[in-house]
């Protein structure tokens, strides 16, 4: 049996698409960053894990996965990976003993093996990522900083992207949109952050001065 026949048995069909899922997803990303959206950012700072008084089910579960100390897209390729991985082992250990279980049944299998092992290996994966990413504090942290408009106009249309460096020096690209009574603000201009809400910050035109360093200031 070719590989391409072994990808294809029903038996291990969940853990095949998994497995294209994985170049999938890491595809679409790259693209994403090539244009400057990209999709963890839009869809993993959706939670801001660790940050204020988040208690959902969702936030903790997240947070125990260890999102936050690690991107979401990199949390997402790994339980794909490992899911697949183990549905694979699983159905050909089966395959060994007698024959290859049902789907099923190796799915939830392969399920409950994945969650502790995701836990470590993303546990493994926060000591890699480098602490200038854009995951070293909280969103919240970043209403009241001042930044550029990078991906624009910010108008009342669809939101585009501010850059904006933390307290710590570290730059974030986060989605914004032009406070309700401002006008619009084009590409490269200073902002402040003044709110967030729906999962993007509210952006207003910066003042020279509040635009300026402080080491620029004469």
């Amino acid at each position: 049996m070719s590989i391409v026949e072994h990808f294809m048995q029903p038996e291990v069909r969940p853990f095949a698409v998994a497995a294209l899922m994985i170049a999938l997803v890491g595809g679409v990303e790259v693209a994403g960053m090539i244009v400057g959206m990209s999709f963890s950012e839009l869809f993993g700072h959706a939670f801001d894990v660790g940050h204020g008084s988040n208690d959902s089910g969702i936030a903790q579960v997240l947070s125990w996965i260890n999102v936050g100390s690690v991107p979401l897209m990199i949390c997402i390729l790994l339980a794909l990976g490992i899911f697949s991985i183990a549905g694979f082992l699983i159905q050909d250990a089966a395959r060994l003993v007698a024959e290859p279980l049902p789907a099923t049944a190796a799915g939830v299998l392969a399920a409950a093996v994945s969650v502790p092992l995701l836990r470590s290996a993303t546990r493994y994966a926060a000591h890699l990522v480098p602490q200038d990413e854009s995951y070293a504090v909280g969103l919240s942290d970043l209403v009241g900083r001042v930044g550029e408009v990078s991906v624009g106009p910010l108008d009342g249309g669809l939101p585009g992207r501010v850059r904006v460096k933390d307290v710590h020096g570290n730059w974030h690209m986060v989605t914004a949109s032009a406070a309700p009574d401002s006008p619009p603000l084009e590409k490269g201009t200073p902002v402040l952050l003044v709110d967030r809400k729906d999962g993007r910050f509210i952006a207003i035109a910066a003042t020279e001065e509040l635009a300026t360093p402080k080491q620029d200031r004469r």
